[in-house]
């Protein structure tokens, strides 16, 4: 950009640098949400809770195939297969 535009749209880098901040945060969130090592946690997690009594073994079963699909989904994008809904 030109010195020109950037003096008119200086008004506005405050909501470009809230724009990209709130990128940063989207992608770390992303990045930790589908982190294999998260979702094995989240599985150990469950398992104890299932053993504890605190679910029933219906809940765990959605809850564990929900995992088990984000870990699916993080192995493809881990191994550059794209997040597995592409055609």
């Amino acid at each position: 950009m030109g010195l020109i535009s950037e003096i008119l749209l200086l008004p506005l880098a405050p909501a470009r640098g809230g724009g990209w901040a709130i990128r940063q945060v989207l992608a770390e969130a992303e990045r930790i949400y589908y982190d294999p090592s998260t979702i094995r946690a989240e599985l150990a997690r469950l398992e104890e809770r299932l053993e504890a009594g605190e679910i029933t073994e219906e809940e765990f079963d959605q809850e564990e195939d929900a995992l088990l699909d984000r870990l699916e989904i993080a192995t493809r994008h881990s191994a550059g297969l794209g997040n597995g809904t592409a055609p």
